[in-house]
């Protein structure tokens, strides 16, 4: 029988609800240019179907046409408004703009004091990982996570599975000893291209997504006194997520 051994979780929507704050960063970046950029949260619930910071702008301009257009040439122009983006989008986090969804602390806390790895598989930067576990958990949080798949560190973004393998290399474990805990479609479908089971709490951001492959789909994952919704899936009397049902969860997909 497979054993687990690591929690691998996707960080926006999964961890905290922050697409709200990536939205806010991105038109105070676009006002800061010049640009009468503008997404509502209509426009980027639609643009979240492409993943990375850099490609939805990329995205934007190609299949949107705004009337304004950065300067030339574009790809450079990308990477200076994302550099902004990413500073307005710390500043909130350092002013405690963002916090944890519930029961992400509690798990994170269960799953390290029963010597469970945990690690980190996301398409955001470094900084913003970094800004976001240690304005919410404390100095030192980054620790808690052997390691951290963020970024440009693999060619693809999610929905391919690059960065789920690459976790899984780093970790030196094969997918049958780990779990993914991801928010959206296209998360869903890179662990589940690199083999791994998943769970899925959903968020304000994805919940029209398409969850199929996902082993468990919840609302969230609930705290005592106040039970998650099951969307998808066998929980077995659990009303929270806690590393007894993660096992239960990833038993049943190995097994």
């Amino acid at each position: 029988m497979a054993v687990l051994e690591a929690l691998i979780f996707d960080v926006d929507g999964t961890l905290a609800d922050t697409e709200a704050g990536h939205l806010a960063a991105f038109n105070r970046a676009f006002a800061d240019a010049g640009l009468d950029w503008e997404w509502s949260t209509e426009d980027y619930t639609r643009l979240l179907e492409v993943t990375g910071g850099k490609e939805r702008m990329a995205h934007y301009l190609e299949a949107w046409g705004p009337a304004a257009r950065p300067p030339e040439p574009v790809k450079e122009s990308i990477a200076a408004l994302h550099e902004a983006k990413t500073r307005h989008y710390v500043a909130l986090l350092e002013g405690g703009g963002i916090a944890l969804r519930p029961g992400v602390e509690r798990l994170l806390r269960e799953a390290r004091a029963e010597g469970m790895r945990l690690a980190i598989a996301t398409t955001t930067t470094p900084a913003n990982v970094e800004a976001l576990l240690e304005n919410t958990l404390g100095a030192g949080a980054m620790e808690w996570f052997e390691v951290v798949g963020a970024g440009g560190v693999v060619p693809r973004k999610k929905p391919a599975p690059d960065i789920y393998e690459y976790v899984l290399e780093a970790l030196g474990l094969p997918a049958t000893a780990a779990i993914a805990f991801e928010d959206s479609g296209p998360g869903v479908r890179a662990a589940r291209g690199a083999g791994l089971p998943v769970i899925v709490t959903t968020s304000t951001f994805t919940l029209h997504h398409d969850f199929a492959g996902a082993q468990l789909v919840l609302d969230g994952m609930g705290e005592p006194g106040r039970p998650f919704g099951v969307l998808g899936g066998e929980v077995g009397g659990h009303e929270w997520l806690d590393v007894g049902l993660v096992r239960r969860v990833h038993e049943a997909a190995n097994s």
